[in-house]
């Protein structure tokens, strides 16, 4: 079984000034998708809000510049993500599809194995 992680992309300002309904309802689906898909979950977290995040890039002079916030502006950001393990890729689509993102949608990939 190889392992892939499903990165979770939305419109994070929904999640924090949104319909108070709608919000309750993304939380109660993501703890139902938790629960329907625990089999295959080997681990998943929510990010604090992109305000919150640091970026760290090399500067090409030998250093770092450290800047506050995300490196891209987007209107959608990474929200968090599950590791689930698949038998393949198209398994691990076919989880991902199931996996509550009611403010944007999902990407996966394959963790790379080392060794």
């Amino acid at each position: 079984m190889a392992q892939y992680v499903v990165l979770i992309y939305e419109d994070e300002k929904s999640w924090f000034s949104g319909d108070p309904a709608e919000i309750e309802k993304g939380t109660q689906a993501h703890t139902e998708f938790a629960a329907a898909a625990a089999e295959k979950l080997r681990g998943g977290q929510a990010l604090q809000p992109t305000g919150s995040a640091t970026t760290i890039r090399k500067d090409g002079a030998g250093g770092f510049t450290v800047t506050d916030g995300p490196f891209v502006e987007t209107k959608e950001a990474l929200g968090g993500f599950y590791i689930v393990e698949a038998a393949d890729l198209d398994e691990a689509i076919a989880l991902a599809k199931t996996v509550p993102a009611p403010f944007g949608g999902v990407e996966v990939r394959p963790v790379q194995v080392y060794g």
